[in-house]
């Protein structure tokens, strides 16, 4: 809707009078943030055994995500298709929707730790149809595979920071959860294109050793993700 120079006028000064109250309203006026006077470790809540096994984990998820942009341009390039560059990282983004909203449609039994390691397994098997280097269009279904387990893994992943930071840490914490799938990520870029020059198994390869790196140090260590 368009509204005249003359409108707009009128309205601007109405706005800026509710704002005006709202900043000055007794609620706003009275407001003080809550004081966390209890002393910080120096190491935040990389001290919880079980954030420490989390976060390595989450590095090899993200190096996983991070092969994926290298390993479908490698593929576009193998098999004279240009647009799989694009529609195989979306492909993967495509999964992680669908399996987000499985995930969360249901009361799924069991503590989050648990279910990290059952979307650990399925994140990890799904890079497995990709190491034969299949043609164009089953390379985009395979890519769907791994995303479906993607979100469940993730949420999961914030439930169990949720449950294991410390008191007044949870901010920091959930920064080092975002902060190591990014590390991954990088690492992942890089080491699929070190790999790229020795041939596509060895690309297809990075993004599962990532996940299966993620899955073992979550099976191993699980009951420190309990705690």
């Amino acid at each position: 809707m368009l509204l005249s120079s003359e409108s707009a006028l009128r309205w601007r000064p109405a706005s800026g009078s509710s704002t005006g109250h709202n900043v000055t309203a007794q609620p706003s006026r009275t407001w003080r943030p809550a004081e966390f006077t209890e002393a910080m470790h120096w190491a935040g809540p990389l001290r919880v055994p079980g954030l420490r096994v989390l976060f390595a984990a989450l590095i090899g998820t993200g190096v996983a995500l991070g092969a994926v942009n290298v390993s479908a341009l490698s593929a576009a390039e193998r098999h004279h298709a240009g647009w799989l560059a694009g529609v195989m990282p979306a492909a993967l983004s495509v999964g992680s929707m669908l399996g987000g909203l499985a995930y969360g449609r249901h009361a799924w039994p069991g503590a989050p730790s648990r279910h990290l390691v059952a979307a650990s397994i399925g994140f990890a098997a799904g890079w497995l149809p990709l190491l034969p280097d299949p043609a164009p269009a089953v390379a985009v279904l395979g890519a769907v595979l791994p995303g479906t387990f993607l979100a469940p893994l993730l949420t999961a992943a914030f439930l169990t920071v949720d449950r294991l930071a410390p008191e007044g840490e949870s901010t920091e914490a959930f920064a080092w959860l975002i902060a190591c799938i990014g590390v991954g990520q990088a690492a992942g870029t890089a080491l699929a294109s070190l790999a790229d020059p020795a041939g596509p198994l060895l690309v297809a390869a990075v993004p599962l050793a990532g996940a299966v790196f993620a899955l073992w140090l979550l099976r191993r260590f699980n009951d420190l993700l309990s705690s």
